[in-house]
């Protein structure tokens, strides 16, 4: 089955407002930055994102939380935003805040079916016993917190109940994929995007390297294209548009 889209913004012009989205990537490496893009682009509002964090103002998601795109974000990372910190803080978005491997579970939890499972983390904090503020009105006062969640014990150890992440799309980079959807991602830029590519209804790849079905080897795919619905090859300059965070230097 032939999965491959002519552009980004066909591959994402049905996302409509309210859609979920989950989004991978961790910071500015491994991003679906083409496909972030076209939906700019495209239109849609009051988007539901799921991703370890928002991108940074100019690039990434962060695109899209600067057009007010975004409505809420459910994340472990957030701290190189400014505008999220703003929108956060004035009622302007809605903010799930998870521990990264918990996020990450939740994700997989979502691709294999699991409808919730228990994880020491967060046992005894305020992400078990509820009330992290997740909205607040315009004065800075909370208008929404996280509720408690079941706890059980297990081998008398105390576990958090924590339910699976599955969101009506996803988009997600990778290095190389065939037009059946099996992917290879580059090194750290496996971060997230195989999990929310999983979570994903109508999971979207953008590749770097379009081969032709058979050509990768079946050890080396990363992710089998029955988790994927949709590939968009990206020419020369897409796939070299990559941003640093932060430059440093050595002596």
């Amino acid at each position: 089955m032939d999965k491959t889209y002519a552009t980004a913004a066909d591959a994402v012009a049905d996302i409509g407002n309210g859609a979920s989205v989950a989004v991978g990537g961790f910071g500015l490496c491994g991003i679906p930055s083409t496909l972030i893009d076209a939906l700019h682009a495209q239109g849609a509002a009051s988007l539901q994102v799921v991703s370890n964090n928002c991108g940074t103002d100019d690039h990434g998601l962060g695109i899209l939380l600067g057009a007010s795109r975004i409505a809420r974000v459910t994340g472990s990372y957030v701290g190189e935003n400014k505008e999220f910190a703003r929108q956060y803080l004035t009622g302007e978005l809605e903010v799930e805040l998870v521990p990264q491997g918990t996020l990450a579970e939740r994700l997989r939890a979502g691709g294999c079916g699991i409808p919730a499972f228990y994880t020491p983390a967060g046992v005894g904090t305020p992400l078990a016993d509820g009330g992290i503020p997740w909205r607040h009105h315009a004065d800075g006062t909370v208008a929404d917190a996280s509720p408690a969640k079941e706890t059980r014990t297990f081998d008398g150890r105390e576990f958090v109940l924590e339910e699976a992440i599955v969101c009506d799309f996803a988009l997600v980079r990778a290095a190389r994929g065939d037009r059946h959807g099996n992917l290879v991602f580059d090194m750290s830029a496996r971060n997230f995007n195989p999990l929310a590519a999983m979570a994903g209804r109508v999971a979207i790849a953008e590749v770097e390297e379009l081969v032709e079905p058979g050509m990768l080897r079946p050890e080396d795919i990363h992710l089998p294209g029955v988790f994927i619905q949709r590939v968009v090859a990206l020419t020369a300059q897409q796939a070299a548009d990559k941003y640093i965070e932060k430059r440093t230097v050595t002596a």
